[in-house]
């Protein structure tokens, strides 16, 4: 990212904020109304002018999204004190139960996997009345005869 090539102290618009971040402006505004982005000062014209601070957080809601981690968990870890400053224990405690969470849905889809395969290797060809897909699909399986 080319965040860290600004200077500290230098201001920039928000547009400037979502090419820094990869962050659409769009996103970055909705972070700021549920709090989870602090809100910008405003010129005396009232535009928002953020700051290396506001990079920096939205880099790490960015990079914790894509880690999956949920608005609830970035923000908690943001309470901590965000990326230099929060205790290593919470976190901790914070990240083991995105890993449980991660690790249940692995086996969710490892299962699926499994269920679907079987199907699809039943899957003939014939005629959609006798398909193991779609009644696999539907909400009441098709009973044998």
């Amino acid at each position: 990212m080319d965040a860290i090539t600004h200077a500290r102290g230098e201001t920039f618009p928000i547009g400037e904020l979502s090419r820094l971040t990869g962050v659409n402006i769009e996103t970055i505004r909705y972070y700021e109304r549920i709090g989870m982005l602090p809100a910008p000062p405003r010129t005396e014209g009232g535009r928002r002018v953020y700051d290396q601070h506001h990079t920096r957080v939205l880099a790490f809601l960015r990079r914790g999204r894509e880690l999956g981690f949920t608005l609830d968990e970035i923000k908690a870890l943001l309470a901590l004190g965000g990326p230099e400053r929060a205790p290593c224990g919470e976190v901790r405690e914070i990240a083991s139960k995105h890993l449980d969470d991660i690790r249940a849905k692995i086996a969710d889809l490892t299962k699926l996997e499994r269920l679907l395969g079987q199907t699809i290797d039943k899957c003939d060809g014939g005629t959609a009345p006798e398909c193991p897909v779609l009644d696999i699909l539907s909400l009441e399986p098709r009973r044998g005869p």
